[in-house]
């Protein structure tokens, strides 16, 4: 996941307003430079200072744009004679040595050129922070897969070694929880190969795109079944249009997908099949993990009377699987909500009550699973990372690779993550989980038709 703060600012009640104070008695000569400079891109219809918009015309059109005491200076309305992104890029050019930054608008027919007195100039960072998490990140990690690993060889030696078996447990009772670490090393490097691939995904995709971005944030949890809360990165410059945002966006979950699934694969074919175990937690079915499960198997699980006992791997493939479904909700600041704004635009704000309502039955439907996403959702879902030039459509390459993240959205979520063993019924693989999608599909579609 990649945070990405430059975004509108009507329902952003933390970050402070753009200031639209007319700048005090700006030159006339800049401004009849900013007049030539517009002409050639532009048929001027209007020309504003702040003085003359509405709260609606300033709030929706301008963003916040990590500039220290930006200011509103001009906006011009009309309508491009160029193509929006060769006329961005060549007013950029134009403005960067005057220290102004252009932000492109529309609302319908008519188009907006927004000029704002400053420049995004992100400082240098440290990495102190990073390493620091990361080493604390790999401890927690390895001691889950420690945990993890103990289990599989418990349940190895229960009936062919009871005496070894009661040996191991002993030492596991009197152990710290720092011995025996090691055992831990294919979970720990395994998931941390999954989650460093896709916040590197997000990372070297503004590299390219020349956006700065901090090097990733590995967050420890190892009170919790994963032994992390994943990870993110933090761009450090406002998206440059909606191609630039979904390029970054889509990067983190199919690269970190590249590493899953193989993992995941590798975790099955390691794993075994046995009776279910009343009382039991059985990992949830998403699309994906189920064909997984298929292809290994031969059958799709659970039946009503057996299932597949998880090797750590193979946890670490289904935890990929999970965080790539999390991380591509289509809402506000996750990655699936930068996909989704740089398909729809601002229609994807209609998706807010729809998703929110949904994660929060799933939530209430799975004891509390979903809960910390749903309270993310239900206060940072309605912010999302408005780009400066947001005229400016994807191309027909851009939209599939588009279609295709959301698509992986559909494959990886998981509706019902952790559950109570309960019987199931032959074929029953995705019951759950393909009828909480299709309702939600059906949700969303109908919010996108209005």
């Amino acid at each position: 996941m990649f945070n990405e703060t430059a975004s509108t600012i009507h329902e952003r009640q933390t970050q402070p307003a753009l200031d639209v104070t007319p700048a005090q008695n700006p030159p006339d000569e800049r401004l009849e430079v900013l007049r030539a400079l517009i002409a050639s891109i532009m048929t001027v219809q209007a020309e504003k200072d702040p003085s003359m918009l509405n709260a609606q015309d300033i709030q929706g059109g301008a963003i916040v744009l990590l500039i220290p005491d930006a200011r509103l200076l001009v906006r011009f309305d009309g309508r491009l004679t160029l193509d929006s992104e060769v006329a961005y890029d060549q007013l950029d050019i134009l403005l960067t040595p005057m220290g102004l930054t252009p932000v492109f608008r529309e609302d319908g027919a008519t188009q907006f050129v927004y000029i704002v007195e400053g420049r995004s100039v992100p400082g240098k960072t440290g990495w102190i922070w990073n390493v620091v998490l990361f080493i604390a990140t790999l401890l927690s990690v390895l001691y889950v897969g420690k945990l993890l690993g103990l289990n599989e060889q418990l349940t190895a030696l229960a009936e062919s070694a009871p005496a070894e078996a009661g040996r191991l447990l002993g030492r596991i009772q009197n152990g710290m929880w720092y011995t025996d670490l090691y055992i831990g090393i294919p979970y720990a490097a395994a998931i941390l190969l999954i989650l460093g691939a896709h916040e590197l995904g997000h990372y070297f995709a503004a590299r390219r795109r020349k956006h700065a971005a901090s090097l990733p944030f590995f967050i420890p949890f190892p009170f919790s079944v994963f032994g992390t809360f994943g990870a993110f990165i933090q761009l450090r410059q406002p998206m440059r249009n909606r191609k630039v945002l979904l390029e970054i966006g889509a990067a983190g979950p199919l690269a970190g997908l590249i590493f899953a699934v193989p993992i995941l694969l590798i975790g099955l074919a390691g794993s075994t099949l046995g009776p279910i175990t009343p009382g039991g937690m059985v990992e949830g079915n998403s699309i994906l993990y189920a064909l997984a499960k298929f292809i290994t198997f031969g059958q799709f699980l659970p039946t009503a009377q057996t299932d597949v006992f998880v090797s750590s791997l193979a946890w670490a493939g289904w935890t990929g699987l999970f965080v790539t479904g999390l991380n591509l909700i289509p809402l506000g600041q996750l990655d699936g909500g930068h996909v989704m704004y740089s398909l729809i635009g601002e229609r994807a704000k209609q998706l807010y009550f729809p998703v929110v309502m949904l994660v929060g039955f799933l939530a209430v439907a799975t004891n509390g699973d979903l809960i910390i996403i749903f309270m993310m959702l239900l206060f940072f879902g309605r912010i999302h990372a408005v780009p400066l030039d947001n005229i400016t459509p994807l191309s027909a390459k851009h939209r599939w690779l588009a279609i295709g993240t959301l698509a992986v959205f559909v494959l990886t979520f998981v509706p019902l993550p952790l559950t109570q063993n309960v019987a199931a019924t032959d074929g029953a693989f995705g019951a759950q989980a393909l009828a909480a999608i299709s309702a939600g599909v059906i949700i969303l579609a109908q919010r996108l038709r209005k």
